[in-house]
C-alpha cells in the first residue's frame, strides 16, 4: 500500500510532469448505474476572481478524483500563451489566448513502474463553456466554447486511441489544445469563468477489460480588469506557442 507521504510525493511529481507537457456514482460501460460528475468547488463572487490562481500565478492547475477510481489523479493545467502573456492586463476588449492540457496519473503505482502495470484512462469528448461576471449584473456573455472529440482535436496528430477515446494516462498520453481564443466582451466585464467537462473511461484494473465511465469537471475563474483599452497582443504569431 502506498504511504500518505509517498502519495503526496507522487502527487507533487505528477503536477510537475503535467506542467512540462504544456510549457460521481458511476456508469459502468458493461451496464451499471447512472454516471455522476466529479466537480471541484467554484467561486461565485467577483472578488474571488481577482484571487484566481490563473491570474495571479500565470497558470492554473487542479487535481481531481472521481468515485470508483481511487488513486487516479486527473490534472487540468491552463496557461496564457505568448500572444497575451500578461494576465494582469487582460481587459474586456480584445481577444485573449490560452492553452490547456488534461492528463491522468495512476498514483497507486510508482512513476517508474512499467506502464503495463498502470490503469489506463481514455478521454472521449471534452467540452468547455464560459460565462462573464459583470460589475452591474449585465447580460451574461459566452466568449469561449468548445465541444469536440478529443482524439480529433488534440495537438498530437497521432494520439494513442481505442474505442473509448484517446489515451491520457501519464507518461504516454495527454490531451492538449493550444492558442484558444477568448473573444472580447462588454466593458463592464470583471471576470470570466471557464467550465471544463471531460468524459473519460477508466480501466478498473491494469490490463483488465472492464472500464467505468465518468465526467471530470472543473471551473476556472479568470480576472478581467477594468479598462477601455484592448488586451494587447504581442507580435508573436498565434500559432507560435
Amino acid at each position: 500500500m502506498t504511504s500518505h507521504r509517498t502519495t503526496r510525493t507522487l502527487r507533487a511529481t505528477a503536477a510537475g510532469l503535467a506542467l512540462s507537457v504544456a510549457l460521481a456514482g458511476c456508469s459502468l460501460l458493461d451496464g451499471g448505474s447512472e454516471p455522476v460528475e466529479a466537480e471541484a468547488p467554484t467561486p461565485s463572487a467577483t472578488a474571488d476572481l481577482y484571487d484566481s490562481q490563473f491570474t495571479t500565478d500565470g497558470t492554473f492547475q487542479s487535481h481531481l478524483s472521481v468515485d470508483g477510481a481511487p488513486g487516479i489523479d486527473f490534472v487540468y493545467t491552463l496557461y496564457p500563451t505568448k500572444s497575451t502573456p500578461r494576465t494582469n492586463e487582460w481587459y474586456p476588449r480584445g481577444a485573449k489566448f490560452f492553452s490547456f492540457t488534461f492528463q491522468a496519473y495512476d498514483l497507486d503505482r510508482g512513476l517508474r513502474d512499467a506502464f503495463a502495470t498502470k490503469r489506463k484512462v481514455y478521454l472521449d469528448r471534452i467540452k468547455v463553456t464560459s460565462r462573464t461576471i459583470t460589475s452591474d449584473g449585465g447580460r451574461t456573455q459566452r466568449p469561449y466554447q468548445l465541444d469536440v472529440e478529443a482524439r480529433r482535436a488534440t495537438f498530437d496528430p497521432q494520439p494513442l486511441s481505442t474505442k473509448y477515446g484517446m489515451l491520457i494516462t501519464s507518461p504516454k498520453g495527454a490531451f492538449e489544445l493550444r492558442n484558444q481564443k477568448i473573444k472580447g466582451t462588454s466593458l463592464d466585464t470583471r471576470g470570466i469563468e471557464l467550465t471544463f467537462t471531460a468524459t473519460v473511461s477508466i480501466q478498473v484494473s491494469a490490463g483488465g477489460s472492464r472500464f467505468i465511465e465518468r465526467t471530470v469537471k472543473q471551473t476556472v475563474p479568470i480576472a478581467i480588469f477594468e479598462s477601455e483599452e484592448k488586451t494587447e497582443k504581442t507580435d508573436i504569431p498565434v500559432n507560435a506557442n
